[in-house]
């Protein structure tokens, strides 16, 4: 049972309150306010699997696999909606995901070269990356990355969900849906400039191909090329999406989905840190000696046909490789002396998901189960220079062999939700065998072979008044990639042991009565045995195992109301305590891991009177203090950090224009920066940045 202290109770209740008084104003406001002009929408989401409406979403196949109401899971759902995108303009997935409660993207300060977030207060970067329901495997410096531009929505499913999707952490997974084709004419040019001399182009464009309708596309493709404010630390890419819709009758649907980028970024985002943990404005990196090339492809299908009115089959299938090129450098010692190195890594993943969906009645109870069997494959290999010397020492073009590792994984899981009246009882079991074989940078072979069960109950209620109060319990079960050190003193290493997660969650959900706002809260406690963190009291960051135990609380508000007003409100309270971990850390806090986060944003659409087609949107968000290390021996400080977008709608003044939209977006508009720590590692936030776009739809 999750204890949360009277104060606490106090806190939810007052944020609660709050958060309902401004939905409830926001819903009279929108009731009152007349729109005059009959403006055509053109939206950018084909809503096929994530059904969305403003900053709500709605239905999505994250939760249970299956097309359910997403105040109808047992389970904390978030979902970051196509709209909330357009009108932030986040740059990473990172930005993507500052307003989502239970989410922290902020523990490494400025660092475009990762995706590194933590939900619930563990890191999800490795075992908790989906891409439209597959796994994306990561391997320890080939991630995935994903670009915003070629999204149209993300979930976030919080708390452990390895009884649908298998591998995955115990803070949960966050899956993001590829832009999809519509079955309407779309198309858009997009432009950018900004500081930092960064300029940006895209082009996203979809429809029917045929007279039939019955064959679709959707090509989305972006180019940028750009500095930032560390000297030679760039942040250039090029992305191209092409995607295809088949639908050779009404019962079947096949969808081929694509991607190949190329992007390079710094590869250093160090400062230097004369002693242990103190940073200073001196920026580690070798502008001579920066590049972090990264070339990424993907290739998939999603495969579905209904056979009966009982039985759908789905098959989704993913083949995916990434190719990363690391220069690095950084200052050490008490008098900087600088060292350079070079890293190389290449990652190759195929993941496959065969499932059927049933649909029935037992009596009063209707089914809607599903039974799969998935199977993951992974293999990478790294190699790795360094020089403490000069530069011209470092031999990059014959990097030494620093290991590698194969994984295969199958699955086999059902899922059955049972309603009755307003009465909804969701049970999920999975088994998954894997067998990892690796090798070492001392050309040492280890295989492991690991399986686990996982599995999830939960019971949600809707009442009268659409609030839905829910029960659950999950568990995790997730093999790692890489390698951990039981002495980080030592260079023996060993294959990493699976991390297993338990969940117990309590929470209700609101739909507003005759509003798009839905309000909810969740009481989570989590425990983690074996999970992957970093220790640095070597001097170098190494991967160790350590059992963790997350408490705590999340409030969330998501609205967009009829007059141009939407809100994000989020708070989290969460406790992050190191159950067993190195000598004398045990019973202290996880570093980087702060009590308080909270987020608020508001955007909103003039749409009548002499401002009509002025968007204003601001945002704010807290992020509360935090330990430097896992000793807890130093703090970080507290943060607030203010967001702002100003944008205009040509077609309300010239109907001639309908489409163009000129936006500009600033965020941490008071340059707010202040260094960060997590396991004895400094950053720093990054400064401010200003950015315009102008995009035509038509």
């Amino acid at each position: 049972m999750v204890k949360i202290g009277s104060a606490l109770w106090r806190h939810k209740l007052s944020l609660m309150a709050g958060a309902s008084l401004a939905l409830q104003a926001g819903f009279v406001f929108a009731q009152e306010a007349q729109t005059e002009l009959d403006t055509i929408v053109v939206e950018s989401e084909s809503d096929a699997i994530l059904v969305q409406d403003g900053y709500v979403g709605k239905a999505d196949r994250t939760g249970t696999k299956t097309d359910t109401p997403l105040v109808q899971i047992p389970q904390s759902v978030s979902v970051v909606t196509q709209d909330q995108i357009e009108d932030q303009k986040p740059r990473t997935l990172n930005e993507a995901l500052t307003y989502t409660a239970g989410v922290n993207p902020n523990t490494f300060g400025f660092d475009s070269r990762y995706d590194a977030f933590y939900l619930r207060g563990f890191p999800a970067y490795y075992n908790g990356m989906f891409r439209d329901g597959l796994r994306q495997f990561n391997g320890p410096s080939a991630w995935l990355r994903t670009e915003p531009y070629g999204v149209e929505g993300v979930s976030i499913l919080k708390g452990p969900a390895s009884s649908l999707y298998g591998v995955s952490g115990p803070g949960g997974i966050v899956n993001v849906v590829t832009k999809r084709p519509k079955d309407e004419p779309f198309r858009e040019i997009e432009i950018g400039i900004g500081q930092d001399k960064r300029y940006q182009v895209g082009v996203d464009m979809s429809g029917p191909v045929n007279e039939a309708d019955n064959l679709l596309y959707r090509f989305t493709a972006l180019g940028r090329n750009s500095e930032t404010e560390l000297k030679g630390y760039p942040d250039d890419k090029f992305y191209i999406a092409p995607a295809f819709t088949w639908k050779p009758d009404e019962d079947t649907k096949f969808t081929v989905l694509t991607e190949y980028s190329k992007a390079t970024t710094g590869g250093t985002a160090f400062f230097y840190q004369p002693t242990y943990g103190e940073i200073t404005d001196v920026y580690g990196g070798d502008p001579n000696w920066n590049d972090f090339d990264q070339t990424q492809g993907r290739i998939g299908y999603e495969l579905e046909h209904r056979l009966n009115d009982v039985v759908t089959l789905r098959q989704n299938l993913r083949y995916s490789a990434v190719d990363a090129d690391l220069q690095y450098s950084g200052l050490y010692g008490t008098t900087p002396t600088r060292y350079w190195g070079y890293y190389e890594e290449d990652m190759k993943n195929f993941t496959v998901d065969n499932m059927a969906q049933f649909e029935f009645d037992t009596g009063s109870i209707r089914h809607t189960a599903v039974a799969g069997l998935d199977y993951n494959w992974s293999d990478y290999a790294a190699y790795s220079a360094v020089s403490y010397t000069t530069l011209a020492d470092l031999d990059a073009d014959n990097p030494p062999f620093y290991g590698s590792q194969r994984s295969n994984m199958v699955g086999l899981y059902v899922h059955d939700q049972m309603e009755w009246d307003n009465l909804t009882l969701f049970t999920s079991a999975r088994y998954d065998w894997v067998k990892t074989d690796a090798v070492d940078d001392s050309f040492v072979a280890t295989e492991q072979t690991d399986h686990g069960f996982s599995g999830r109950i939960g019971l949600s209620y809707r009442t009268e008044q659409g609030l839905i109060p829910y029960a659950s319990y999950s568990t995790s079960f997730s093999p790692n990639v890489g390698f951990v050190y039981d002495d980080p003193s030592t260079n023996v290493s060993r294959v990493a042991d699976p991390t297993i997660g338990k969940q117990k969650e309590i929470g209700v959900k609101y739909e507003v009565p005759g509003a798009n706002a839905v309000l909810s809260a969740a009481l989570f406690d989590i425990d983690q045995q074996d999970g992957v963190v970093f220790d640095t009291s070597s001097g170098i960051n190494k991967q160790v195992q350590r059992d963790l135990n997350s408490r705590g609380l999340e409030l969330e508000a998501n609205a967009s109301f009829d007059n141009g007003f939407s809100v994000i409100a989020s708070y989290t309270y969460m406790r992050m305590k190191i159950d067993k971990g190195a000598v004398g850390t045990e019973g202290n806090e996880l570093s980087g891991t702060p009590n308080h986060i909270a987020s608020l944003w508001g955007h909103y659409l003039v749409e009548t009177g002499p401002l009509e087609g002025l968007g204003l949107g601001a945002g704010l968000r807290y992020v509360g203090d935090s330990y430097g290390d896992d000793d807890n021996s130093f703090e970080n400080d507290s943060r607030i950090l203010v967001d702002a977008a100003l944008s205009y709608d040509f077609s309300y003044s010239n109907p001639d224009l309908q489409g163009l939209t000129l936006q500009v977006n600033a965020k941490n508009l008071f340059d707010t920066k202040k260094p960060i720590c997590s396991a004895g590692s400094c950053y720093w936030d990054e400064g401010r940045t200003i950015y315009g776009s102008l995009r035509y739809r038509f």
